[in-house]
């Protein structure tokens, strides 16, 4: 299934997309239902409505607004290490973002106005349904609710201040995330044979396939369990592929005006306008 959040007479609501419109299903967040061991596959079919919505009538809002953590893997794909100077880790990288930080499809991504450095990361989301401590790589899939795509819009002025990268992961309005949260059923285990592709006014400027991971959507969901208590709703973003502005010769960095479009098969396209923070 396919889960839609968005708000509509300024109530939050959660629907499924059937037949090229939203069915309304409820009020509930996908993270009470997931608290709750909702099994999310077929929680939207038994749920009985007849409401029905177009995208055009509503605004939509991240497929998660408030999950209990956002846990986000650096240096996940080879190519993207290369194009970054850095030595090859044995072991993920890992930072957090907050949820102030997140956007839904179509809102604007904001550049922020103490630096001009915003560049763009097309990145697959995992939202889990299950959680746990040191949980097995073959049981790990199982944890899996759905899948989401997500641009890890990344300020490097600042992200490069300090050894650690949180501020420039952490500015308001650079997380972009959803349209869709897509049920795990419905796509191949772990998003294997999936291609993500970022695009910049129209422009395929990062493309691979999910297959090119270094650590995969289970050995992530494993190991970052060794250490940090997983938890239902919790977010792992899972790493950018090559090609981003930054590493560029002249940089490639987001302006004004430019609109970035995360692309993954079977899942579908995220994509969010570029604009300057306002100045009050």
């Amino acid at each position: 299934m396919r889960y839609v959040r968005f708000k509509k007479d300024n109530l939050a609501l959660l629907g499924v997309r059937e037949n090229g419109a939203i069915r309304v299903i409820g009020d509930e967040s996908l993270e009470d239902l997931l608290a709750r061991n909702v099994d999310l596959a077929t929680y939207g079919k038994h749920q009985a409505s007849s409401i029905l919505v177009s995208e055009d009538d509503v605004t939509l809002l991240p497929p998660l607004s408030s999950p209990p953590k956002i846990i986000c893997i650096g240096l996940n794909y080879a190519d993207h290490t290369k194009e970054s100077n850095l030595a090859q880790p044995d072991y993920p990288t890992i930072f957090l973002r907050v949820r102030t930080s997140l956007i839904a499809h179509n809102e604007p991504m904001i550049r922020p106005r103490i630096s001009d450095s915003l560049d763009y990361e097309g990145e697959l989301a995992v939202v889990l349904g299950k959680g746990g401590r040191n949980i097995p790589r073959e049981r790990a899939l199982d944890c899996v609710a759905g899948y989401s795509a997500f641009n890890d819009g990344s300020v490097r002025e600042y992200q490069f201040k300090s050894p650690q990268w949180t501020v420039g992961k952490n500015f308001d309005g650079t997380g972009a995330f959803g349209p869709d949260l897509v049920t795990a059923d419905e796509l191949p285990q772990g998003g294997k044979g999936l291609r993500i592709e970022t695009r910049l006014n129209g422009k395929t400027v990062q493309s691979a396939m999910i297959d090119d991971m270094i650590f995969d959507v289970a050995s992530l969901i494993s190991i970052v369990s060794e250490a940090i208590t997983l938890e239902p709703g919790d977010v792992i973003v899972t790493g950018t592929p090559s090609g981003i502005g930054w590493a560029r010769e002249p940089k490639l960095l987001m302006r004004p005006g430019d609109i970035c479009e995360v692309i993954i098969g079977g899942i579908g396209t995220l994509s969010n306008p570029i604009v300057d923070e306002c100045v009050s």
